[in-house]
């Protein structure tokens, strides 16, 4: 196992909401994505989600609130709630979640990205 530099693998991909994976321990996924504008409302009824801001701002909005995390910081959101991550410039973040997790949940559609792509 070779060490992994971030900055590198951001730069070897340009499209938004497309999760790519850089690392696996045990069956978790460690997953880079560039995100810019809005997602989906979706939720992930059989895990929590986690994401970890790498560079930007990323706000993700839920029914009675929303967040803001700045680079530096983490947010898990627990699994079955209702969320929508969006992003008014474009952010780079970490997520980690269970290997077969789809970014979009149940919520299926045009931003539902191929799962299990390494960079």
């Amino acid at each position: 196992m070779a060490k992994i530099n971030f900055q590198d693998k951001f730069a070897k991909f340009s499209e938004h909401w497309t999760p790519k994976v850089i690392a696996e321990m045990n069956d978790y996924q460690f997953k880079l994505a560039k995100v810019k504008g809005e997602f989906v409302w979706h939720n992930h009824r059989d895990t929590d989600e986690v994401f970890i801001v790498i560079e930007g701002c990323l706000k993700i909005e839920f029914a009675d609130k929303t967040i803001e995390l700045n680079a530096g910081e983490m947010y898990v959101v627990p699994k079955g709630l209702q969320h929508k991550p969006y992003s008014d410039e474009e952010c780079k973040i970490l997520l980690v979640e269970p290997k077969g997790v789809v970014n979009t949940g149940e919520a299926e559609g045009e931003l539902t990205a191929s799962n299990d792509v390494w960079i």
